[in-house]
């Protein structure tokens, strides 16, 4: 979960906000939202224990067709684009730290480390999970070193206003607020991850809400703490529009020597997001390619299981986004599908409990039905707003998802003659 977003979406906001306390509150609802998501999910996932997320749950709970839609989404912008996305903002440090302003090498650097993570996670799951393990561990921990590490040595804090104010409450409710949401929804992307291997964890009925809701809680506290630190380390307009907030605030707090080899550690963070997408995501293509004919070839697995073809067919498209995107367009057409589907999973939490009330379910959403509510209703308040501020964004999202209909049409019927 802890990448790209959080890295980077604070520049953005800036631009529309130059209130403290309203920057941290749009990560709290943030939080929020994710933890509601997370409940939702883990009652899922728990009933419905097989590998592939929202194909999983919204093929049972709606169509098939609705399914494979959702796989074609994941499958197609779901996390190629998140990867794309972290990839970059691996290179846009890295270069930065080095003095290397030219956008050939980010790429290049973000190419590499998506080809060379394939290459790994298509091997074992040992290799594969010890990999990730390691960089999530030092993600985490060098986090916590920097946020204390700033607060001590920050001294005087920016001037800053961290309490609410009258003029707060007209923006609470605004567009810009709504659309700021994308951003920090963006950049807790990741909360339902487990959901795209549950067939690969032991014991998930037990473990996937652990999980869940262990990880959307830690990270919540970790990205307000990140943000707190660089509010108070930077001014305001040396962030504004900015994608390297972290390098930024290092150069304020410890100098420009320091600086860069801080921003060097937190481009090496970013490996551990982009190992991540790699693992979960090519899992949406496997299960995909077991139900549907056509796509056999990306059912098949190496002889420890791994599902190796979908990966590099996954990573591929990711590479062609790293190449061919900027990253501000990949963030809020990938946000605003990835809320979307999110949003039709949750809502169908309340389906599956009026068709199937016997159905086994080894948990249950605290708080039903005020927990998915107040996911939805956030949600849906950003959706409606992008759709409003963002329709040239909103609009490629429904193409994708008409061509994602058609592709159904056409699998149905080659698996009918077939």
């Amino acid at each position: 979960m802890v990448g790209t977003g959080v890295f980077t979406s604070l520049g953005f906001q800036i631009a529309e906000f130059q209130s403290g306390f309203l920057l941290l509150l749009l990560w709290a609802v943030g939080g929020l939202a994710a933890l509601c998501g997370a409940m939702s999910y883990a009652e899922l996932g728990a009933a419905l224990p097989r590998s592939g997320g929202e194909y999983n749950f919204l093929g049972r709970i709606y169509h098939p067709a609705a399914g494979f839609v959702s796989g074609w989404v994941s499958a197609t912008i779901g996390f190629a684009a998140p990867t794309a996305l972290a990839a970059i903002t691996f290179g846009a440090y890295l270069t930065a730290t080095i003095g290397v302003e030219a956008a050939l090498a980010t790429k290049a650097l973000a190419s590499g480390l998506v080809i060379a993570l394939a290459l790994v996670h298509a091997t074992t799951r040992e290799k594969s999970g010890g990999i990730q393990l390691i960089f999530t561990v030092l993600k985490v921990a060098v986090i916590i070193m920097f946020c204390v590490a700033a607060i001590i040595l920050s001294g005087q804090a920016q001037n800053i206003r961290f309490i609410p104010a009258v003029s707060d409450g007209p923006l609470l409710t605004s567009g810009a607020f709504a659309i700021a949401l994308i951003y920090v929804s963006y950049a807790y992307t990741g909360w339902n991850v487990a959901t795209y291997i549950s067939g690969e964890i032991e014991d998930p009925k037990r473990n996937l809400p652990r999980i869940l809701l262990t990880g959307a809680a830690i990270v919540t506290v970790l990205y307000l703490a990140l943000n707190y630190v660089f509010l108070r380390a930077a001014p305001m307009d040396a962030m504004e529009g900015q994608v390297e907030i972290g390098f930024i605030a290092a150069q304020y707090l410890f100098g420009e020597g320091p600086a860069r080899f801080t921003g060097a550690v937190l481009s090496l963070l970013l490996i551990s997001t982009v190992s991540a997408m790699i693992i979960a995501g090519p899992r949406v293509l496997h299960a995909i390619g077991e139900d549907y004919p056509l796509f056999r070839a990306m059912g098949r697995a190496n002889k420890s299981g791994v599902p190796a073809v979908a990966i590099f067919v996954q990573a591929g498209v990711a590479v062609f986004f790293i190449i061919t995107s900027s990253f501000q367009s990949i963030l809020i057409f990938s946000g605003f599908l990835l809320a979307l589907n999110s949003f039709l999973a949750v809502a169908g939490l309340f389906v599956l409990r009026a068709r199937e009330p016997d159905l086994t379910r080894p948990y249950r959403v605290t708080l039903f039905p005020v927990t998915p509510i107040i996911y939805l209703a956030l949600t849906g308040w950003t959706l409606v707003y992008v759709v409003i501020d963002r329709p040239i964004e909103a609009a490629l999202a429904c193409g994708l998802i008409a061509a994602g209909v058609g592709a159904y049409v056409l699998v149905r019927r080659k698996t009918i003659n077939l």
